[in-house]
């Protein structure tokens, strides 16, 4: 039933006034909905951990039951609401793709974390508790990993520095500025595991690699790029740096782009000299483009691997793991699901506390100086 009123504009205003009865249908069709969702869910679960002897064979009915509910939701919503649910509809399908795709996988990847699950061994899954979590505890490569991992990041505060330094040189007034942007992003254009195989394996090649025979030609007898550990590092994170200050270069570039010229040439007109103008205007005037550029960095270099798995995989004796590597490792060198889930698990909730505190540390230090 709905009800027609005239608006300020003399536009028809329509406003659905939705029946009682509609409305207890469709919070009905709701609350059934996700009581059978949660009852399957829950017996499913129940059964897969052997508490039960009733339940599925595998997860593929919950997959169902949650499209079914999904779909229940909306014609509640419309039920219950009226106007005010189909616009909920516009909504609604992104929150259920995000809960289907990203944290329904969470959860059961906290399933198996706590699971004794390796694809070598004949007995199949089973649960063991924080077996796995101790596991990690003792486990020296995972330690190693995140200590590289904190190496790895510090890198990220030269590229920044490099990256801003390329963005002051293509946005100032020089000879072929087109080309040398174009040049300065090729990297970026390429995939990691293509500047792996193209650099690490081929020009860093410790027989026939051009870059390691030069190095002979200067007098290195033995240019072990990728066999020394501490040599191995430094390349893996150059490579990296290769490929992504071309991004932090990009983004610097648009926020230079967009800083006004009338203030930095009234510093000039006060005699203020290159470096005071950049020191105490430009350089200020960046910090938000700044923040966001390290922290999107730092967010992309934490999920590192590709480049260390085509190129060392993880070696000489782990010395250029990643947490990322070293999860793929388990995974493919030893095929223990469970741990392996295990240590992401562990390390997305690292993650999560990182860079929140990260963002909490820059909110406030921007406020400190706005």
């Amino acid at each position: 039933m709905t009800t027609q009123a005239i608006d300020g504009t003399g536009h028809d205003a329509v406003s659905a006034v939705v029946s009682p009865e509609r409305r207890r249908l469709g919070s009905l069709l709701i609350r059934s909905a996700t009581l059978l969702l949660a009852l399957i869910t829950i017996g499913q679960t129940l059964y897969a951990y052997g508490i039960t002897s009733i339940g599925f064979a595998n997860w593929m009915p919950i997959l169902v039951a949650y499209v079914l509910w999904s779909a229940a939701l909306c014609v509640g919503l419309i039920l219950r609401d009226g106007e005010a649910g189909w616009r909920a509809l516009f909504v609604l399908p992104a929150i259920l793709f995000t809960v289907a795709l990203v944290i329904f996988p969470t959860f059961f990847g906290l399933f198996i974390a706590f699971s004794d699950w390796n694809l070598q061994s004949a007995g199949g899954r089973s649960f063991n508790g924080l077996d796995n979590f101790y596991q990690l505890i003792a486990d020296e490569y995972f330690w190693n990993a995140l200590l590289n991992m904190v190496f790895y990041v510090a890198t990220v505060l030269v590229q920044y520095a490099i990256a801003f330094g390329l963005a002051l040189l293509l946005n100032a007034d020089i000879k072929a500025q087109k080309f040398f942007r174009v040049a300065f992003l090729l990297p970026f254009m390429l995939s990691p595991v293509a500047v792996s195989w193209m650099i690490g394996k081929s020009m860093l090649e410790f027989r026939f690699g051009p870059v390691t025979n030069l190095l002979r030609f200067f007098g290195w007898e033995n240019p072990s790029l990728l066999t020394t550990p501490w040599l191995a590092k430094s390349t893996i994170a150059l490579m990296d740096a290769w490929v992504w200050i071309p991004f932090m270069m990009i983004l610097i570039l648009a926020g230079l782009q967009a800083l006004s010229k009338e203030v930095q040439e009234a510093a000039k007109v006060d005699g203020a000299t290159g470096w005071q103008g950049f020191w105490e205007i430009t350089f200020p005037l960046m910090l938000p483009v700044s923040v966001t550029t390290v922290v999107l960095r730092i967010i992309f270099q934490l999920k590192l691997a590709d480049i260390v798995i085509n190129t060392t995989a993880g070696g000489p004796g782990g010395a250029t793991d990643t947490i990322s590597s070293y999860i793929f490792r388990v995974y493919k060198d030893r095929s223990n699901v469970g741990y392996g889930t295990m240590i992401a698990e562990v390390y997305l909730i690292l993650i999560i506390i990182f860079v929140a505190l990260l963002l909490k540390f820059t909110s406030k230090y921007m406020q400190r100086d706005a």
